[in-house]
């Protein structure tokens, strides 16, 4: 069983449960424009906010440009002309209240930390990634948070990575593993960067990307098999 030293988390759908949040925050924002929240709305918010950040992960548009436009661009399709950024200010409001946890996440850190050196790496807002950790009370647990918006980079990219790497101490890439639910972003990620991977794949999906992890779990439980830890 390999070594390692350090862990490396992303946070949205890995450790945070992103979906719960955004779902809550987008039936807020929605009713905040008199508008009946449904499921078809929240699928095409769904859709042109996955298209924007494939974008900005392939390096096409910037951070700015995909929170800014989202919005805007939803509601052009019910033929609304909306001021895009005061929506997404709203939006970011309710989002950062949403701090539910992934099953056993808060116990498995709690119980990492004993043995690894911990950090979040993340693409997203500081601000609110930074609020969300703190009220789940995972912030604590790490050593370092690491969120797109600061390093000048985004997950899949190197410079991301070269970021995190100059600024934890006596970091050995060999001896670290990134844990994430994003083959695109995550998994893609480490590989550039030359770092183990596993992917945190709860709902089974199938991977036809061929980006291959070096690990695959369902349940962030399996970790502890992977680190040859007993389960507390």
């Amino acid at each position: 069983m390999k070594k390692y030293q350090t862990l490396l988390f992303d946070v949205d759908d890995t450790l945070l449960d992103f979906s719960a949040a955004e779902a809550l925050a987008l039936n807020l924002l929605f009713e905040s424009q008199n508008i009946s929240p449904t499921k078809e709305m929240e699928e095409s918010y769904k859709k042109i906010n996955q298209r924007l950040w494939s974008l900005f992960e392939e390096g096409k548009i910037s951070r700015d440009e995909v929170i800014n436009t989202r919005f805007s661009l939803l509601f052009k399709e019910m033929d609304q002309l909306v001021d895009g950024v005061l929506l997404e200010k709203n939006y970011r409001g309710y989002l950062e209240e949403g701090h539910q946890l992934i099953n056993g996440a808060f116990e498995l850190v709690s119980a990492l930390q004993n043995h690894y050196e911990l950090y979040i790496v993340t693409n997203g807002v500081s601000k609110t990634q930074d609020r969300r950790l703190r009220d789940s009370g995972l912030h604590p647990l790490f050593k370092e948070i690491f969120v797109s918006e600061d390093t000048g980079f985004q997950k899949p990219m190197k410079g991301f990575f070269d970021h995190v790497f100059d600024r934890i101490p006596n970091f050995s890439p060999e001896q670290a593993l990134i844990i994430g639910d994003s083959l695109s972003s995550d998994i893609k990620g480490g590989q550039l960067a030359g770092l183990d991977t596993c992917w945190f794949n709860p709902n089974a999906k199938s991977n036809n990307t061929g980006i291959l992890p070096t690990y695959e779990i369902q349940d962030l439980n399996e970790l502890y098999t992977i680190l040859n830890l007993e389960q507390r």
